[in-house]
């Protein structure tokens, strides 16, 4: 019997290579190229066509040996293409970052390499993003995890929420499908806990995330609320400060405590555009434009493109939507 299940975890283990020796070169001649990748095993069944195996776990591994990713799971299930697991745990290991993926189960395609979560679904990074969701197709070779069910996104003091979102697995590029919200707390340098203000930008979506360029683009339908003030527009570009340009005693921008920026990028406001059809509500004044620019430089609203201005004040100007007095 021993030597029965012995034969059965080396024919498995021969099997899962071959197949990635097919898909995978042999000779790592890159970083980002893996070698065929390991596989470990223990308490197999002795079904031939559906093996039962606990502690199952498959590892790939790049130039000098070192470890690129890995993929365990409490139990497998394993079949002529698939293997499906319970508890999963992936893990991606980068130059910069690493990755963690978490389910209550799986498919592994032993063909494709590709990865099936489901149910409570949960991607964490080493920077702190985390993201929740039911479902996700996670794409090693590609670095592209995606999903059409509704995605949570938490950094510190941002929280992101949108149905469907695709992207890199480290979460610093990435598209939120629709019904896209954005809730950010801010702090102002110096002041208490009690003092947060609380920004909520909606729109239908996509909107997208790109650490490259320190943006987040929210596109058709957006909508920013703050507690006396809103700015409807047909698009948004939030724009954010990093390095040397975000200095605690720089001027040039609002603080966002806690927050390393849009799910990793600077900790600074540096500006923001809306485009198209924009209207600036603050109390009962009202003004229209085709593009407001707010500049965290001088903390104005500047309007361009025919604005109009409505205002209801008859005594002063300190309820105007532009100016000196705050962004909106």
């Amino acid at each position: 019997m021993i030597f029965k299940r012995f034969i059965l975890i080396v024919s498995f283990i021969l099997s899962v290579s071959f197949v990635y020796a097919a898909d995978e070169p042999s000779v790592v001649s890159s970083v980002d190229e893996d070698e065929p990748p390991a596989a470990a095993a223990t308490g197999s069944s002795d079904a031939p066509s559906d093996q039962t195996i606990s502690d199952f776990s498959l590892a790939g591994y790049g130039e000098k040996g070192k470890k690129t990713w890995d993929l365990a799971g409490k139990t497998a299930d394993i079949f002529v293409d698939t293997v499906k697991l319970s508890d999963v745990v992936g893990n991606l290991y980068g130059k910069e970052e690493d990755i963690r993926l978490t389910a209550d189960e799986g498919d592994f395609n032993k063909v494709s390499g590709k990865v099936h979560l489901e149910d409570n679904v949960v991607i964490t990074t080493s920077s702190g993003t985390r993201m929740f969701t039911k479902s996700l197709d996670w794409d090693r070779k590609n670095q592209q995890v995606t999903t059409d069910d509704v995605v949570c996104i938490k950094r510190d003091t941002m929280v992101a929420t949108a149905k469907g979102a695709w992207g890199n697995p480290t979460l610093k590029s990435v598209s939120l499908k629709k019904n896209v919200r954005l809730d950010i707390m801010l702090v102002a340098k110096g002041a208490p806990a009690s003092d947060k203000e609380k920004i909520v930008i909606t729109c239908d979506g996509p909107l997208e995330i790109d650490y490259a360029q320190n943006v987040a683009k929210f596109r058709d339908n957006v909508r920013v609320d703050r507690e006396d003030s809103q700015i409807y527009s047909d698009t948004l570009d939030l724009y954010f400060l990093t390095g040397d340009t975000a200095k605690a005693d720089s001027p040039a921008a609002k603080e966002v405590t806690g927050a390393a920026g849009m799910m990793g990028m600077g900790s600074k406001i540096d500006k923001i555009v809306c485009r198209g059809h924009v209207k600036v509500i603050r109390g009962e004044n009202v003004s229209n434009s085709e593009e407001a620019v707010y500049s965290a430089v001088d903390n104005k609203l500047v309007l361009t493109g025919q604005p109009k201005l409505l205002i209801y004040s008859t005594k002063d100007f300190s309820n105007a939507p532009a100016g000196n007095k705050g962004p909106f």
